[in-house]
């Protein structure tokens, strides 16, 4: 995490519980050759050393080779990318990029996604845009409507974007009862302030399980469109 970003995080975490949070050390998530830490398979997941636009089509990208950044595929359909490891709070930065009209997703705990879509020049935003909180897809629209982003901080396609997010975990009793919601409680794209504290009911459109739970594995959707990852840190955290 930057040092700029991760002690504005602190601070927000801070405003948002009352008291500081307890805070563990980064784990960076591997993006190198062999995909340490991520669940098989892998689909046509793989590390490469960039991506550029395609001369010939502004819809995909032209490989680099080398290692250091993870690309779904060339023509962006595979299979849904899994963490072996599983997080409840936790404050996330990441790096993406997609061509033209492309589309993607980080999920928190497997399940509530906050949206990665090219949203360059629109006006019209909704929650299926850049940095949207997704809605649920349970057929319930009062399950969860979603949340659109209050501006547009977009970059144009195939220009690295950064997420920094602050997330805190549901809540449950002893019998398992869901005492409280999960909660975004910071949600940044390329610096600009898009939510704060917003609560997300149930689990979101193309979440990985129907169930909640207090933790889960960070999932980057894979199966939307042509999607490059790099300089994955995730800290886990411990909210009141």
């Amino acid at each position: 995490m930057k040092p700029t970003v991760g002690a504005a995080l602190a601070a927000i975490v801070m405003l948002a519980s009352g008291c500081a949070a307890t805070r563990f050390a980064p784990i960076h998530l591997s993006t190198e050759p062999g995909l340490t830490g991520w669940k098989q398979p892998t689909g046509t997941w793989r590390s490469v050393g960039g991506v550029s636009l395609d001369p010939a089509n502004p819809k995909a990208f032209a490989v680099i080779p080398g290692a250091g950044v993870l690309l779904n595929s060339p023509d962006g359909h595979t299979s849904d990318f899994f963490t072996t490891r599983e997080f409840g709070d936790c404050e996330l930065h990441v790096e993406f990029t997609v061509p033209k009209d492309s589309n993607s997703g980080v999920y928190f705990c497997g399940r509530y996604e906050v949206q990665i879509l090219d949203s360059f020049g629109k006006s019209d935003l909704k929650y299926g845009d850049c940095g949207g909180l997704y809605a649920s897809c349970s057929g319930a629209p009062e399950c969860y409507a979603g949340k659109a982003p209050p501006m547009n901080a977009s970059r144009a396609p195939g220009e690295w974007q950064e997420f920094d997010v602050v997330f805190r975990a549901p809540r449950f009793d002893a019998t398992g009862h869901k005492t409280e919601n999960a909660r975004f409680v910071k949600v940044v794209h390329n610096g600009r302030v898009l939510h704060e504290n917003q609560d997300v009911t149930c689990p979101t459109c193309s979440a990985a399980f129907d169930d909640e739970r207090a933790t889960g594995p960070l999932k980057l959707q894979g199966d939307h469109g042509p999607v490059a990852f790099r300089n994955l840190r995730i800290r886990p955290l411990a909210l009141p």
